[in-house]
């Protein structure tokens, strides 16, 4: 991490030596037209992607937490995509899933809906990725699960007993004593999400396209270090992500004495 930050402070390609420039590269990084749309773009992402993946997945949880037969083979089958989340594998089947011949048109073409190549369209391009992120819901949707089997059924008998419905038993008995698990969840998945990097480098090509609407911040960083070989300048980048995924965990952590209740 030392020498990281010393590159942060260098112009440096890794054909020559580093040389000392102080905080030229900083300075450069907001006044960067490609860095703040990768920021727009990677804020954007995280910020839809995370609750509506950790809202499934409670969602999910909440249908497998009933005993019934079958039941661990349908929770080993939604726990799966989190196996191969993020590799290249999948982010190439999901590049051919919404390409213009892709599956996903052939379905919505059964109801006479006129398809689009999703991928190379600037308006929707991300929102397959963020699709994608919501599909790998199975990690959250676990400690969910493990959570909500935790939950002594004495609590909903006594809601039951007060009158409580099934929509009062869920705001009132099981959301405050998963509020830990739900910290937790949104810690976890905002870190992940801001480190977004592999579906938008297979699906784009490894360019942020189309018009940079996928061009996520670790992409682009990659670009500076690994296309350009400019180290100093990406080195740069990387700790102002570390400031920035800082930033947003320490307000999640602010925050949570509000709304995370532990047992006393």
């Amino acid at each position: 991490m030392v020498m990281s930050f010393y590159f942060s402070l260098c112009r440096y390609d890794m054909l020559t030596k580093p040389k000392f420039i102080g905080i030229s590269n900083y300075l450069n990084l907001f006044s960067d037209p490609k860095l703040i749309k990768s920021l727009e773009v990677t804020v954007k992402f995280v910020f839809i992607s995370v609750p509506l993946q950790l809202a499934f997945a409670l969602f999910i949880a909440l249908l497998l937490k009933r005993n019934r037969k079958g039941i661990r083979v349908y929770r080993a089958i939604f726990y799966l995509p989190s196996l191969f989340g993020g590799s290249v594998a999948v982010s190439i089947l999901w590049k051919e899933l919404f390409n213009k011949e892709g599956l996903f048109n052939k379905l919505i073409g059964i109801f006479g809906i006129d398809g689009i190549n999703w991928i190379a369209t600037p308006r929707t391009a991300l929102n397959t990725l963020i699709v994608l992120a919501i599909w790998q819901f199975g990690a959250s949707m676990v400690i969910f699960l493990a959570a909500l089997k935790q939950i002594p059924e004495d609590y909903y008998e006594a809601a039951r007993i007060d009158g409580a419905g099934k929509i009062r038993q869920f705001f009132g008995v099981t959301l405050p004593i998963l509020t830990p698990m739900v910290f937790f969840n949104i810690v976890m998945a905002f870190i992940n999400a801001f480190q977004s990097f592999t579906s938008a480098y297979v699906i784009s090509g490894g360019t942020g396209a189309p018009l940079n609407s996928t061009l996520f911040y670790s992409l682009y960083l990659y670009m500076k270090a690994f296309g350009q070989f400019n180290m100093g300048y990406a080195a740069a980048m990387a700790w102002v992500l570390l400031v920035i995924i800082g930033a947003f965990t320490g307000l999640l952590f602010l925050s949570a004495k509000k709304w995370v209740f532990y047992d006393e």
